[in-house]
């Protein structure tokens, strides 16, 4: 139940308020990256009753009247004085003293390695790319070779440490998550995976895999002196590696990596126990990041097509297409398909969106660059190719990932769309958050479809703090509430509308605003729990409660990823009945992906979309037909 409890908490989602962060130039000085750590403050565990309060407050429009006088009931005895909730906070700020910080390890065992759902679909978020140029393997191939000469641009920026340092409200954040995005992967276990980095190891890696028509090669991107190689050596490596494996009639290995985690872990565990095998994915598991060069996906129109990318980012789109050119453990796979398609897929237990959005725009940009013509060079060696022993046994636990994977791929509807209207420019005129803005219209969405609030999810960048991650923004709020009532209630003059979506919006902000700055309820409650299950204490009634259960099954989990590129990154739902919503918006249009499962009779992507596109139109008048709205 926990590993549910804390997935349920551990959406894949990022606050970072664009207009707050701007990187800014650096120059290198020796341990630059550690002496930057080091000044920055620890996570701080905020005081007992302050979350207590709050939390009460966030209940109130997701439960019952009835609900909330017995959660008020549990909360006066959880704090009575020198009772369980005073025990449990003093572990707590014990813990605090002496750690980096308290909830980092914690977050990372509960919300990601012991979570065993397959990682696919259900926690490794998707990027999808503006469409490419090209519709042949040459063009597939040519930018795939200037794709990894920027990122080893990037790797150069974190080896030398001189990333520039980003800022969130003039205070240096962590950056930390930067470290360790290359060169490491997820290991499955039989009942807890880990992470490993080999960045940090005595001999980096110096290679990356590659893997077209499900077959995995080795490829050495730095030449014998330690540079990296151009983009016309790696052109050429690509393509001798596209020319040995024209033929798809290997068995998908990597499609195992999609399975439950616990299925997965057994049959990695048999699948080791062959040398030839163990040194396969061992290389796999090593390499600084994964390049798929997908097959061509079947035609679509350009209406459907984003959707349809969104959903190669996310699966593959099953076992007849490229969910077997894949390595799921992989932190990043940059995925480039024939036909134009580009994205990426990351596992989420090392790192949140912003180091991956801040790697993906410094490689658009690094792939425009015109590139110089060269002199002829040595040839290059033939990349390695991986090769693997298929027991019967291994066979059918392909056969059983494939059956699997083809299941979630028809489960998932996934939407994504371009919302051409506006973009930031009209909350800003009207001098609202543009995030608490969108997340208002999403809040008034649901509830016209619904009736009804929910819990909903959206992430808060912690890295102000040392080893900083995440902690919820709930967006559902008593004046979120007032605002979506009074929209299509015709008894409402406007001004009072447009008073309601300020409060709304303003309460939303302010919210954000305690969030990143280490006040929000959701990890402190969640460290409370699991000091009382290190403490071995018997378990406060407040979290056996059905209104925590509520409170953490987030029908809305949602996210703004700002990035200079016109990408959007998507996400599966993290309930069965939920949503995934996120956002990149841009100055003049709002990049979305809406997501739901077809099993569920009660969601629908399509008609959440719809009502997103239909709120924000409808918040916009209003705000233009009251002239008092203007502040």
């Amino acid at each position: 139940m926990l590993g549910l409890m804390a997935r349920t908490m551990a959406k894949p989602a990022i606050m970072k308020p664009s207009l707050l962060v701007k990187p800014v130039s650096v120059t290198k000085l020796v341990g630059r990256y550690l002496a930057h750590q080091e000044g920055l403050p620890k996570l701080p565990v905020p005081p007992l009753q302050q979350t207590c309060e709050r939390y009460l407050a966030v209940l109130e429009p997701i439960i019952s009247e009835e609900e909330m006088v017995h959660t008020r009931e549990l909360m006066t005895e959880f704090l009575r004085p020198g009772g369980v909730g005073e025990r449990l906070q003093k572990s707590l700020e014990r813990r605090a003293r002496k750690t980096e910080n308290w909830l980092s390890d914690w977050w990372m065992q509960s919300a990601y390695l012991e979570f065993r759902m397959p990682v696919v679909v259900h926690s490794s978020p998707g990027v999808v790319l503006p469409r490419l140029e090209f519709s042949d393997r040459q063009g597939q191939i040519r930018f795939a070779a200037k794709l990894i000469a920027g990122v080893l641009d990037f790797k150069s920026m974190i080896d030398n440490e001189t990333l520039p340092v980003e800022y969130l409200g003039g205070k240096p954040l962590c950056m930390n998550q930067y470290y360790q995005v290359l060169s490491s992967c997820r290991i499955p276990g039989p009942k807890r995976d880990t992470v490993v980095n080999h960045a940090l190891s005595k001999s980096p890696p110096t290679h990356i895999t590659v893997v077209h028509n499900f077959q995995f090669f080795v490829l050495d991107v730095y030449n014998s002196d330690g540079s990296p190689l151009t983009v016309d050596q790696i052109y050429m490596q690509l393509e001798k590696i596209w020319n040995s494996s024209l033929q798809s009639n290997k068995e998908p290995v990597g499609i195992l990596t999609s399975q439950h985690r616990n299925t997965w872990g057994k049959a990695y565990n048999n699948m080791i126990k062959d040398k030839v095998n163990k040194e396969s994915v061992r290389a796999i598991q090593k390499s600084i990041f994964t390049v798929c060069l997908d097959a061509p996906m079947p035609r679509v129109s350009d209406e459907l097509y984003r959707n349809r990318v969104a959903a190669q980012m996310l699966h593959g789109g099953g076992s007849r297409w490229n969910s077997g050119n894949r390595w799921f453990d992989k932190t990043i796979q940059f995925i480039i398909g024939e036909d134009g398609s580009c994205g990426l897929i990351y596992e989420h237990a090392p790192a949140e969106g912003p180091p991956i959005v801040a790697l993906v725009d410094h490689v658009v940009e690094y792939t425009k660059k015109s590139e110089m013509v060269r002199s002829p060079m040595l040839p290059l060696p033939m990349p390695h190719k991986l090769r693997f022993n298929i027991t019967p046994e291994i066979k059918k636990d392909i056969e059983k990932a494939k059956q699997n994977m083809n299941i979630m791929v028809h489960d998932l509807d996934v939407k994504a769309i371009v919302f051409t209207h506006y973009g930031k420019n009209v909350p800003k005129a009207y001098k609202m958050s543009p995030d608490a803005f969108i997340q208002m219209a999403l809040q008034l969405a649901y509830f016209r479809i619904y009736h009804l609030c929910c819990s909903t999810y959206e992430s808060a960048s912690l890295r102000m703090f040392k080893l900083g991650r995440t902690d919820t923004i709930r967006s559902t709020s008593a004046d979120s509430l007032r605002f979506v009532q009074a929209m299509d209630d015709p008894s409402k003059q406007s001004t009072e509308k447009v008073v309601l979506l300020q409060k709304a919006v303003g309460a939303h902000r302010a919210y954000t605003d305690m969030a990143i700055h280490g006040q929000a309820i959701d990890r402190h409650l969640l460290g409370l729990k699991l000091q009382g299950i290190e403490d071995l204490t018997s378990m406060p009634d407040i979290f056996m409660d059905t209104s925590y259960a509520v409170a953490l099954h987030y029908n809305l989990s949602t996210s703004q990823v700002p990035a200079k590129t016109d990408c959007v990154m998507c996400f599966g739902p993290v309930v069965p009945d939920g949503y995934g919503v996120c956002y990149n918006p841009m100055d003049e249009h709002i990049n979305f992906s809406v997501s739901a499962f077809n099993s569920c009779a009660e969601t629908n992507a399509t008609k959440l979309a719809r009502a997103l596109e239909e709120a924000l139109v409808d918040m916009r008048d209003l705000l233009e037909q009251t002239p008092q709205a203007k502040l």
